[in-house]
């Protein structure tokens, strides 16, 4: 996929910062001092972290330059590093690792994850949210749309770039056998959203890039009139103009 876009991603940080909050208010690790941000993004994640944690050393790990130029413009005094989150290894004296919104687009993120949590030293803690919604019209449309057009061939692998999540119990059976601790848990988010195009606008920087970027100009104009179309029998429209976007999150917050 071409690079992440900040401005866009900015577009929705209130909504994409609430699953983030939810997540820090049930870290058990007190006085941390070493913290990392994995998928750290444009550093909206990283400053609630360092509100949360003020005393600690926060650093912020992303692959992309456009999210790291961003992250370091905005939070100028903290540290950003860029690696691959997939050969990326925990220092031992890590006391938290932190993961709003990035498991999910890893190659075997579940192996990750518990390759991750088994660097961690006793005490300290991984903790997860991951979106859960490839299951929601917002995300099954995506599919429909590419079954049809000119696009067809150049969409036949946008489907593998995020894989399903397991279920709380698969979770459960892989991490709790290196936890003092495991919590699990799913929250629905309903975002109230400009219209239809407001769905659009939110997914456009993230669950829509495989399916946009490989796309030309036209093409992407025309997919998305089609996904427009299919939308809009899922989602109806309040009387204020409103569209409600079910956005399911799945957390997991593991202590060694």
């Amino acid at each position: 996929m071409a690079d992440w876009n900040p401005a866009l991603y900015l577009t929705f940080a209130d909504e994409r910062a609430r699953p983030a909050r939810d997540l820090l208010q049930q870290v058990p690790v007190k006085d941390p001092k070493l913290i990392y941000d994995l998928g750290c993004g444009p550093g909206n994640s990283t400053a609630l972290v360092y509100r949360a944690f003020p005393e600690a050393t926060v650093i912020g790990v992303d692959n992309s330059p456009a999210m790291l130029i961003e992250a370091k413009s905005a939070l100028p005094h903290l540290e950003f590093d860029k690696a691959d989150i997939t050969d990326w290894r925990a220092p031992p004296t890590t006391d938290l690792l932190f993961a709003n919104a990035t498991f999910q687009w890893l190659p075997d993120h579940a192996g990750q994850m518990l390759r991750l949590l088994r660097q961690l030293r006793p005490g300290a803690v991984l903790a997860v949210q991951m979106p859960d919604n490839l299951g929601e019209p917002s995300h099954r449309m995506m599919h429909e749309a590419a079954l049809y057009g000119s696009w067809v061939s150049l969409l036949h692998q946008a489907a593998e770039t995020r894989q399903p999540l397991l279920t709380p119990g698969q979770y459960y059976e892989m991490l709790k056998p290196y936890c003092a601790r495991l919590d699990i848990w799913r929250t629905t988010y309903v975002h109230a959203v400009n219209g239809i195009q407001g769905i659009i606008d939110m997914l456009s920087s993230t669950g829509l890039r495989p399916w946009l970027d490989p796309l030309t100009a036209a093409e992407k104009q025309a997919f998305l009139i089609d996904y427009t179309v299919r939308l809009a029998k899922h989602y109806p429209v309040q009387r204020d103009g409103k569209v409600l976007l079910s956005f399911p999150r799945l957390f997991i917050v593991a202590q060694r």
